[in-house]
């Protein structure tokens, strides 16, 4: 099964990538990656707790599978091997112009329990979308008011 949602920021793909980056301010402006801990490095486990509209939060440790600055993120979490469950999330920054970008945003899910997990995976969707509007928000606000990516202003929205 695969979720997909897309947006346009008015910001360089770098400047959504520093929004990215900043984990530690995720439970400022993600409504649904409320924690994301861990290094930015391919292979690399990290915590992460998502927060889907209208659910429980959900906690696992999924892997980086790739990390290429300013263009693409990638991991996979399982819910106690392959064969049960698996989701390998990604974000993919698109340039549309040297100050608009395009955000990619989704997931592809399989194995056996995903026939007992349909249920929430409008929830899921919904968490993606909100995502997406915050990051938007949040990468227009910063570019907006440096107009550039090495700003030294926070952030805050």
């Amino acid at each position: 099964m695969q979720l997909r949602t897309e947006v346009e920021i008015d910001a360089p793909p770098e400047v959504v990538w520093k929004v990215l980056e900043d984990r530690s301010a995720y439970h400022e402006w993600n409504p649904f990656i409320t924690t994301f801990e861990g290094p930015l490095e391919e292979g690399a486990r990290v915590k992460i707790v998502v927060s889907p509209p209208d659910s429980s939060d959900f906690r696992f440790r999924p892997t980086l599978l790739k990390v290429e600055p300013n263009r693409m993120l990638r991991w996979k979490g399982t819910m106690i091997a392959n064969f049960f469950f698996w989701g390998e999330h990604f974000i993919e920054l698109i340039p549309i112009t040297a100050n608009k970008t395009r955000v990619s945003h989704g997931e592809d899910f399989g194995g056996f329990l995903l026939k007992f997990l349909l249920g929430q995976m409008g929830a899921t969707q919904r968490g993606f979308v909100h995502m997406n509007q915050a990051l938007k928000r949040r990468a227009e606000t910063l570019y907006a008011a440096t107009g550039s990516v090495d700003s030294g202003v926070p952030l805050d929205s």
